[in-house]
């Protein structure tokens, strides 16, 4: 069969790579003049570096195996990790158990509940027992007010704004669950996760190599891959997807058409969801329930180190941005021709005056921050300086969140989407979006072939299947 794949990010271009390998013909358009999406490159210091901070946790297999698959994974390196949080004006390490016994700015009690609240979600392995759980009301009943005021319900507050009250437990367990996968397995059964310490992987030359090596990979197979060529409208006839018209007024056909844009994206460019019965009319409202926080990120090359810590969450109410991930607390400043590189980031409601701010603005509410990192910051410090936003950055997952997840499989037939808000329970990330474009390649195979299940609006393809 053939397939039109509807953007070029980790889904698509991991849909594109399934589908060329079980023989299929693909035609992927990509609306952005490259590929990547969330993970396009710039170059810094003669190297090229993320425009959103990424690494792979020790439990990301699906990324793993597509490495290999391109014989990246030998490339990658796994490194310590070295996080923090600041508060007050301090930075507190954040490695381990001792770090947390350090963290003088609960009391003890509250420090020890903290730590074994950590360690019980480490051992829950079905999510499902926190569904229709607040996240916010659960955390202030194992932890306290105070181990909620201090540390998580700021991050809360910082992630999703006015929606965190509503957030759901399983979003937050997931967090959890994710960073104890990436620590080394052994040890003790109770602490032994707690006193390890995590790694991250990272690919030599930046995590671009492996959006080229899928391109590569995927037009060696037969694929034909245009980025710069945005989709006006998915054409429908008899009630069935059949083709795309792009902005140019070119037209393509295809069995079956795999989208995978945000939500709203998804609404424009296929308005005959509205008018495809009770099915359609559901659907649609399943896409409009979802809201997203924009993600802002502002990235500053230094003349030295801002601080010693690579992941530096801040915890103050009124912190201006979320975490500081300093690059080269990672990977050695030489990787980037001896520049120092800070990622400042944010999530904020579409209707934050902060997401229209230019990079001086932002700086200009951001200095006093840096000021407190290190009390030496001086603006001349910075010598580079950038701003990426993402208007669909993070998906609000409230409670009841899996009842409006809007399943891959479309009302009209021949049509799928595939995006960020469908990643349950976990969150985006690129090893996520690679395992969930796998997979529905593999539906969009089966119902193709007869095999697959009844046409119906139901969950999205479940974590396992």
């Amino acid at each position: 069969m053939k397939v039109i794949v509807i953007g070029g990010g980790m889904a698509g271009l991991g849909a594109a790579y399934e589908l060329l390998k079980r023989g299929h013909e693909v035609a992927l358009y990509e609306a952005s003049p490259e590929f990547g999406g969330q993970v396009r490159t710039f170059e810094v210091g003669g190297e090229r570096l993320e425009i959103f901070y990424h690494h792979l946790f020790q439990s990301d297999d699906e990324a793993v195996r597509v490495l290999e698959e391109l014989d990246l994974a030998k490339d990658v390196e796994w490194i310590d990790s070295n996080v923090g949080l600041h508060a007050a004006g301090k930075n507190y390490p954040f490695v381990g158990a001792l770090d947390l016994l350090k963290f003088d700015r609960v009391s003890l009690f509250s420090r020890l509940r903290l730590g074994l609240t950590a360690l019980w979600l480490r051992r829950i392995h079905d999510f499902r027992r926190y569904e229709g759980t607040r996240a916010a009301e659960w955390i202030r009943s194992r932890v306290g007010r105070e181990g909620y005021d201090r540390v998580w319900g700021p991050l809360l507050k910082a992630k999703f704004s006015e929606h965190a009250e509503d957030v759901s437990m399983v979003w937050f367990w997931g967090k959890i669950y994710l960073r104890f996968a990436s620590r080394p397995k052994g040890g003790l059964p109770i602490i032994g996760g707690l006193l390890a310490k995590e790694q991250l992987g990272y690919l030599k030359g930046s995590f671009g190599r492996l959006v080229d090596g899928l391109v590569e990979a995927c037009r060696k197979l037969g694929g034909s891959l245009t980025a710069g060529a945005p989709v006006q409208e998915v054409i429908t006839e008899d009630g069935r997807a059949v083709g795309v018209r792009l902005q140019d007024g070119r037209e393509d056909r295809a069995d079956a058409i795999l989208a995978t844009t945000p939500s709203g994206l998804f609404r424009k460019i296929v308005p005959q969801l509205e008018s495809s019965g009770a099915a359609g009319q559901r659907y649609a409202q399943m896409l409009d329930a979802v809201q997203y926080q924009w993600a802002t990120v502002v990235v500053i090359t230094l003349d030295r180190a801002l601080s010693d810590i690579y992941w530096l969450t801040m915890t103050d109410d009124d912190a201006p941005f979320v975490v500081a991930v300093e690059q080269t607390n990672f990977l050695p400043p030489s990787t980037y021709g001896g520049k120092h590189i800070v990622y400042l980031s944010d999530y904020m409601s579409p209707n934050d005056p902060m997401a229209q701010m230019s990079v001086e603005e932002l700086l200009d509410l951001y200095e006093p921050w840096l000021k407190r990192i290190n009390p030496k910051f001086e603006r001349s410090w910075i010598q580079d300086q950038w701003v990426f936003r993402d208007r669909a950055g993070q998906p609000v997952v409230r409670v009841g969140y899996h009842e409006i997840i809007p399943p891959h499989r479309s009302p009209i037939p021949g049509l799928y989407l595939a995006n960020t808000t469908q990643i349950y329970p976990e969150d985006r990330g690129q090893n996520y979006s690679l395992r969930m474009g796998r997979r529905v390649a593999q539906l969009v195979e089966s119902d193709h072939s007869g095999a697959g299940h009844p046409r119906e609006v139901g969950a999205a393809v479940p974590p396992g299947a």
